[in-house]
Formats: C-alpha cells, sequence, structure tokens
C-alpha cells in the first residue's frame, strides 16, 4: 500500500497523479510495494545547467520525484539540495505546492557555479542524520558533468556506504561526453574492496530528459534499490 493514498494526491497534487501510477507500477515490478523510504533528490546548480532550468527538465525531474515519494513517504515533502561550487540551498519540495517550485527556489540563488558532488554528499548525510530516521532512503542526484574533486567524492560515496543511503545519479546531457565516466567508475566500485555494499547506480537521461517516459524513469530509479537493500541489511545497514 502507498504511503499516501491516490485519493489524497488527487486532491493535494492532481497534476501528479500520472505519474504517481505509473511510479506505483514501477515500485510493484522490482518488489517494493509497500516499501518505506526516504526519498531525496539532489540537483546540479552549475552554470552549464542553465538550459535545464530555462526548459523546465530540472521541475520535470522534481515532480517525478515527488510522485515516487508519494509511495514510499507520507510527509508530502521531499529534501532537495541545490549545488554548484558551494551548497546554494538545502530546502523541500512538497504536493501540494510543486508547481514551479523548482524555478521559485532557483531564482533565489543568484551565481551559478562549478559541480562539488561531496559537498551535496555531505548536506544530504547530515540531513538525513539530523532527521533521527532510521529507515532506508533513495538519493536522485543529478547532475550535467563530473565533479571538480574526484577524489573527495569518490571518499564520501565509499564512506556512505555505512548508512542506510542509496545514491541514484543521473546525467543530463550529450550521450558521448566524457563529463560521465566518472560516475560509470563510481558506479563500479569494488565491493568490499573499496566500499562495504554498492550503493550507487548511474544512468543517462539525454540531452532531452522530459522525453525520457515515466515508466523508464522510475524503473532506472529504483531498477538497482532492491539489490542495494538486500545487501545492506545482510550487513546490518539497514534494519528495518
Amino acid at each position: 500500500m502507498a504511503a499516501i493514498s491516490l485519493s489524497k494526491l488527487e486532491e493535494t497534487a492532481p497534476a501528479l497523479v500520472g505519474p504517481y501510477r505509473t511510479a506505483g507500477v514501477s515500485l510493484t515490478k522490482h518488489g517494493l510495494d509497500g516499501l518505506r523510504a526516504a526519498v531525496y533528490l539532489v540537483v546540479d546548480h552549475s552554470g552549464s545547467m542553465k538550459p535545464y532550468y530555462k526548459d523546465g527538465s530540472v521541475q520535470a525531474l522534481a515532480d517525478r520525484v515527488l510522485g515516487l515519494s508519494a509511495h514510499l513517504d507520507d510527509d508530502g515533502r521531499v529534501p532537495v539540495v541545490f549545488f554548484s561550487t558551494d551548497i546554494d540551498a538545502v530546502t523541500d519540495i512538497a504536493l501540494a505546492d510543486h508547481h514551479g517550485r523548482i524555478d521559485r527556489i532557483a531564482a533565489g540563488l543568484g551565481h551559478m557555479g562549478k559541480t562539488s558532488y561531496h559537498l551535496a554528499m555531505d548536506a544530504v548525510i547530515d540531513h538525513y542524520l539530523d532527521s533521527g530516521s532510521t529507515a532506508p532512503a533513495l538519493v536522485v542526484f543529478q547532475t550535467d558533468g563530473g565533479p571538480i574533486n574526484k577524489l573527495a567524492a569518490e571518499r564520501y560515496l565509499c564512506k556512505a556506504a555505512r548508512l542506510p543511503l542509496f545514491w541514484q545519479f543521473i546525467g543530463f546531457g550529450d550521450r558521448s561526453s566524457k563529463q560521465f565516466d566518472f560516475l560509470r567508475k563510481l558506479d563500479e566500485l569494488a565491493v568490499p574492496g573499496k566500499r562495504a555494499v554498492d550503493n550507487a547506480g548511474f544512468f543517462h537521461a539525454g540531452s532531452d530528459p522530459r522525453r525520457v517516459s515515466d515508466a523508464e524513469l522510475y524503473d532506472r530509479i529504483v531498477g538497482e534499490f532492491p539489490q542495494w537493500l538486500a545487501a545492506a541489511r545482510a550487513q546490518g545497514i539497514v534494519r528495518t
């Protein structure tokens, strides 16, 4: 059973009914129906991301993540980290106020810098620990390029493997770009040589992410989550 019912969603966010229904199908397909988990969204606010804010790609991703989170978490909100060279904002998006929310947040952020993955990861880790939650968490981490500090990003991912956090990276941009080689490397880091469990996945959404169907997006976001959940439970990282 979903954390937030269809009737409640129809009342608070009718525009998300379609994504919500599709997310439910994907969760059932992957054996995750009825699971309770926190959901986070991390969005790249670097200079090269301007076109994706302008064309609505970031807002569309946020809306679809909200549709997914309604199945997993009953508070109707998703914490969101905007990052570039530094952390530009730690805020949230809510079902009741989702329309245009990304644009409203971004409008007040100012300069769009570079890409410090590790600072964004640190912000998510801090938020999760401060929340006192023991539930597993799915972190949807969007970017259009590699990090300015690869060593720090890898180190944070490996340290975070001992926490109940799964990082699903999503790339926006040219599929042939070398910018995403690092994320492919992160996806394949050795277990247990580098990290306790495989706590990350990566997929490329292309230069027009809005064209990725809801069904494909959700399948890619949650596709590796069950394997991580099983491994994390076996290691005592997840206890629920």
